[in-house]
């Protein structure tokens, strides 16, 4: 009797674990994970830790790198490239380059972002690297400056290596940080275009993500697939005001794939909604030191944004603003303090706080000027 009621026991706690782990949303995935792309928030986790190969959602790190790279001017979008034999001899998914063939920054851009090719990632990593090697350093290093964990990459494409791998999780935190690039979406939500259309190399473009033509509001971001992955996406989607990411592996089939990303974007849009606290761009505190040229302006890093559930109707944000010492000169964006959101009282967000513009030191010429129009108008009294 006592054999009996120990395997009944230990029955009901294997069904507790298993309905606990169950994966209600994306149930023929290996892992997935759904998260609000403002607050970084997790609405939905399945396994988002679990190491795997992510194919060609890998490119989703390689297409940040390049934006940053494009940003910041090292690249331009109108800047020709001379493609290698080592890009030109890549396999899998291509636009088909050829040695020695010339081809813009942006058109190579669209090769990656809409047909996953991998030829044209590799010819821009070897444009912003100098090699594939060094931007798979540059990847992985990236990598640990966001903080994840999981992932660990060996190429720039994703075709299967072995100790090249990462996590629903990380796949979805470095997609948040490419969005934050607004300008890949203009590539990543085009359905089909063509290549080289003015000559006998002609090629159309197909999306490999189905949903940005079949989905209202899906405008990118990356599917991936090999034998080892199985069939892979991360998708995004804004509606309301709200943007959301999404992220699957190990699909067994790409309809089923699309159905089940499909399924959590919709998940979230019924559960959740966001509200913009305070914007970017509002200046929270000036500040007025003496040996600086300009008043210091302090703003979020981002947009202050509340998420909450929509069953919710007690909603009270309010937020509180912390200064460190401010050292000159200092440059934009650097980060000077922190806002802590609250909901009702309770901390709900953190967001760093930065410089607006450049600010220098003045030098000792200039501050005798700025004294001098603060005793001419008052500023500064004698007693």
């Amino acid at each position: 009797m006592k054999k009996v009621l120990c395997f009944i026991f230990l029955l009901f706690i294997g069904i507790s674990l298993v309905n606990a782990e169950e994966n209600t949303l994306a149930p023929n995935s290996k892992s997935a994970i759904l998260i609000e792309q403002s607050t970084g928030k997790i609405l939905y986790e399945f396994n988002s830790h679990e190491k795997r190969n992510p194919a060609s959602m890998t490119k989703i790190m390689s297409m940040l790198l390049i934006m940053e790279a494009l940003e910041s001017n090292q690249i331009k979008m109108n800047q020709v490239v001379t493609v290698s034999s080592n890009a030109s001899s890549m396999g899998g998914s291509q636009i088909l380059l050829e040695e020695g063939e010339q081809m813009k920054v942006e058109d190579l851009l669209k090769g990656v972002a809409i047909a996953s090719g991998n030829d044209a990632v590799v010819a821009l990593a070897e444009t912003v690297a100098g090699s594939e090697m060094n931007f798979v350093e540059m990847m992985n290093k990236k990598v640990k400056e966001l903080g994840l964990n999981d992932t660990n990459f060996k190429n720039c494409h994703g075709l299967d290596e072995e100790g090249h791998y990462s996590s629903a999780y990380d796949m979805a935190y470095i997609a948040r940080e490419l969005i934050k690039h607004e300008k890949i979406l203009e590539f990543s939500s085009i359905y089909d275009t063509y290549l080289r259309e003015n000559t006998n190399r002609k090629i159309w473009l197909v999306n490999t993500n189905k949903l940005v033509k079949f989905k209202s509001g899906v405008d990118g971001l990356k599917t991936g697939y090999t034998k080892d992955a199985g069939y892979c996406l991360t998708a995004t989607m804004k509606k309301d005001n709200m943007r959301v990411i999404a992220t699957v592996m190990g699909e067994e089939n790409p309809s089923t794939r699309n159905s089940e990303v499909s399924a959590l974007l919709d998940y979230a849009y019924a559960q959740v909604g966001i509200k913009k606290v305070i914007s970017k761009e509002k200046v929270l505190k000036k500040i007025n030191i003496t040996k600086a040229k300009n008043i210091i302006e302090v703003t979020p890093s981002e947009d202050v944004n509340m998420l909450y559930k929509k069953v919710d109707k007690n909603i009270k944000p309010t937020y509180k603003i912390k200064i460190n010492e401010i050292k000159l000169p200092i440059k934009k964006k650097t980060i000077v303090g922190k806002l802590y959101l609250y909901n009702n009282g309770k901390k709900i967000n953190t967001i760093n706080l930065v410089v607006n513009k450049d600010i220098k030191k003045s030098n000792i010429i200039e501050l005798y000027f700025k004294n001098l129009r603060k005793i001419l108008t008052g500023d500064i009294k004698f007693t």
